[in-house]
Parts: C-alpha cells; structure tokens; sequence
C-alpha cells in the first residue's frame, strides 16, 4: 500500500533487494513520458535466501552501499524509495465481491470501485498472511458480464471478481526494517513479478495473452496477462542458484568456480554444443586441476532448466489460459542470460518464446549496462514508483496562526515579526477592554 503522507518527489529511487544482487536505480519521467535512468548502484546480496531476509545486517549493509552509489551518480541525498518483494511464500487467490448500490440512477463512480476494493482487504487469511495486492478482473452490472470499465455506467448490484496476491507479514516486516536501518523510508511494497511485467512487456503483448517467466537467483516468478489484465501469479521455489549448485556437485567443485562455468561456458541445450570443448578447472591448493567436457556440462543445465520448466508449465496450465496465450513466453530475470534458454523453452512448452530487455519505456541514450534482463524488476519498481509518485496528492502545509486569525475575523498578519509585536497587542488590548466593561463581581 502506498504511503500517503510522503512527499512527491523529483527524483524516484527503485530497490531491487534480491537473492543475488541488491540494485538501486533512481530516475524520473521526461517530457515525453519516458523514463530517464540518473544513476545505478548494484552490489552483491549476501543476506536474501530464496526472496527472504535471512540476516538483516548483511542486507542492510548491501542497501546502504547500493543506495550509495546512486546517490553519488544523482548528486542529491536519498531518502526514500519504492521496494519489491518476493520469495516462495507469495500467494494468490481468486474472490468476488459484491455491492450493492443505493440508486440506479447515480453513475458508477470510482469511489464504487474503490469501495469494493476496500472490502477485499478485509477478507479472513490464514494467520500471519497479508494482501499486497488486490487487481480485478471483470465485472458484473445488474447480471450484465464482462465488464472491464464500469465506471459512468448505471446500476444497483455491482459485482467484481478480484485477482488477489497474499504474503507473509514477517517477510515484509524484514524488508521494511532492513530499509529503515540503513536511514530510508518505505514509499511502497510491489510484487516482483509484476514490477517486472511493467518494464519488459508491451501493452499489445498484454492484450493478446502472454506469461512472463522471471528467472531470478532463488525464485522463478511467473505472471500471466489476458487482455491487458493480470490473471495468474505464482512463485516456483527454484532459481538460478539451484542450477549453480548442481554444477558444483556434478562437477566436484567449489561454488565460484560453478557460478563461472554457467556463466561463461554454460548452455540449456546440450545439442546445441557442438565442439565440446574440455574445460579444464583449477584444483585446490596442492591438487590436480579438474576435467569437465562442455556438453556434459550443458547437460547438468539441462536438466534442471527443464524441471524448472515444467513447473511453468503446470502453472500455467493451472491457471486456465494455456489456449489464450497467443504471445506465448517472456523470459526475463538473471536466468535469461543462460545460452539457448529460448530455444529449449521453446522445445519444452511448445509455446513462442523470447527474451524480455527492460527497455520497453527507458528515453533513448540509456546506458548500454541496463540494457540486461537481470535490471528488468528494478526498473519496473521504478515504473511503478514514478507511477506513483505521480498519483501522489500535493501536501499543503498552512501556517499555525492562520486558523486563529480566521477565528478573530482578523486580517492575516504579513509576516512574523507583526505576529509577534503589534498583531498580539491589539488582540490583548481589546481583550482588557472586554473585562474592563463587565460588572463588578459579588464575590
């Protein structure tokens, strides 16, 4: 939920507090309406696991020093910032709410809607969880279906189904602290996925049916759109790290050296290896260097790449809209960088695939560095936090003597040092006048 009692803010700062990374990216919207990136600060995670804080003092080390870095490309202290959250303990859930209306004649109103949603976050969840997000879907007017903008239409009995994404009130609570610690504010909370959905997606790809897989270090986050709406979120509990961790068992080697073969020799496909090369690995201290050949190497990829695939599938499948999805697969996430990952989801889902580039709103002239699936859910934080920013209401903060002036029926003083001085005497000499007339008193 966004916090109302905030500042608007010049520059907006995204923090992207992820398994393997940390990432702060500040930027605003230019007069054309695209987002122009001011500064990026990125440094390794050390205390996430899976989406989840697991030690607060390493993460908040790893915000600090991010932080840090985009403010010296900003130039200007920051203070507060829009945050993501994920991890295998989100959930979702489908509910329909319903309103009845007092007159047919008013218009639906947006405070209608408002109203339902509202009513949605008062639903009973199982102990420790709460709503993040509450997104509908369609909507029903007087049993009249299908409805996605009933807003200046007319009717008593408003009904709505909601798509609503639930998490864990601790995993919140750790990441709100850990911000906090390192001297930021909270603007507000945004689901990972969807975040990402808002930088790599177009609207067309939207409208027309698309899941968007996000493979990141622990999670794969999935996201499923239909006709512009969200309609199926879920969280696979694997990632890229489990992908390092088979290489360092299968190859007998240490975790550095695995997250280096993935990176700079690895491949989803094996039969896309043609010449299997021999990768020779440096042995520990005093012992003989090790052997691995390339194709044996993309074959340990493989197989856990298509395990992680067939969980998309299945989700995919759960959801309902395996037909509808005529765009088929958006890969984005540090995942997509894998060698022949399209090809082999392409070959295990049956369905179009491409990589997602965050690009899809930055202003031309964009450093070539963030051009890279792994910013795709930092620069959607920051989408949405402009977005935001922008929906934000201007506080006006009036001066503590103006109520009293209004209350005397006095002219409002020019400034201060008339408060002080001649504007309160008159008010004390007028006052003595009114005692001075009352009659004497009996006592």
């Amino acid at each position: 939920m966004m916090e109302t009692n905030l500042p608007k803010q010049d520059v907006v700062v995204a923090l992207d507090i992820g398994t393997t990374k940390v990432c702060a990216i500040a930027g605003r919207k230019d007069k054309h309406g695209k987002i122009e990136i001011l500064g990026v600060g990125k440094v390794d995670s050390e205390g996430v696991m899976r989406g989840i804080v697991t030690n607060i003092e390493k993460t908040v080390r790893a915000i600090s020093d991010a932080v840090a870095a985009a403010e010296r490309a900003v130039g200007k202290p920051i203070k507060i910032v829009h945050v993501g959250i994920a991890g295998q303990h989100i959930k979702s859930l489908q509910h329909r709410g319903i309103l009845t209306r007092q007159d047919d004649h008013d218009e639906i109103s947006q405070k209608d809607i408002d109203q339902l949603v509202s009513d949605m976050y008062k639903l009973v969840l199982p102990p420790g969880d709460k709503i993040l997000h509450v997104i509908p879907q369609e909507y029903t007017i007087d049993s009249e279906q299908g409805i996605t903008d009933p807003i200046g239409m007319s009717g008593v009995r408003l009904e709505a189904n909601f798509h609503i994404i639930t998490g864990q009130i601790t995993a919140s609570h750790n990441i709100d602290r850990c911000v906090r610690k390192a001297g930021l504010q909270v603007a507000d909370m945004t689901l990972e996925p969807i975040a990402s959905a808002a930088s790599v997606l177009s609207a067309e790809e939207k409208e027309a049916g698309i899941a968007l897989v996000d493979i990141g270090g622990g999670t794969t986050d999935i996201t499923i759109f239909q006709e512009g709406i969200i309609r199926h979120t879920a969280v696979i509990p694997f990632g890229g790290n489990v992908i390092t961790k088979d290489i360092k068992e299968g190859c007998s080697v240490i975790h550095q050296q695995a997250e280096k073969l993935k990176i700079k020799f690895g491949s989803a496909l094996a039969e896309e290896v043609y010449d299997n090369r021999i990768i020779t690995i440096p042995g520990l201290k005093g012992r003989d260097p090790r052997e691995i050949s390339e194709k044996n190497l993309a074959r340990i990829i493989q197989a856990r790449v298509e395990e992680i695939m067939d969980y998309v599938v299945w989700e995919i499948r759960r959801s309902g809209y395996e037909r509808k999805l005529i765009g088929g697969i958006v890969l984005t996430g540090g995942g997509a960088l894998l060698s022949n990952i399209e090809k082999l989801t392409a070959y295990h889902t049956g369905m179009n695939t491409r990589i997602g580039l965050p690009i899809e709103q930055l202003a031309h002239g964009y450093s070539e560095q963030i051009c890279s699936p792994v910013f795709s859910t930092a620069i959607g934080l920051l989408i949405k936090g402009i977005d935001a920013n922008e929906k934000r209401p201007e506080r006006i903060e009036e001066p503590a003597a103006e109520v009293a002036v209004e209350e005397m029926g006095e002219k409002e003083p020019s400034n201060a040092k008339e408060v002080g001085g001649k504007w309160y005497d008159q008010l004390f000499k007028k006052t003595k006048e009114w005692f001075e007339d009352e009659p004497d008193s009996e006592f």
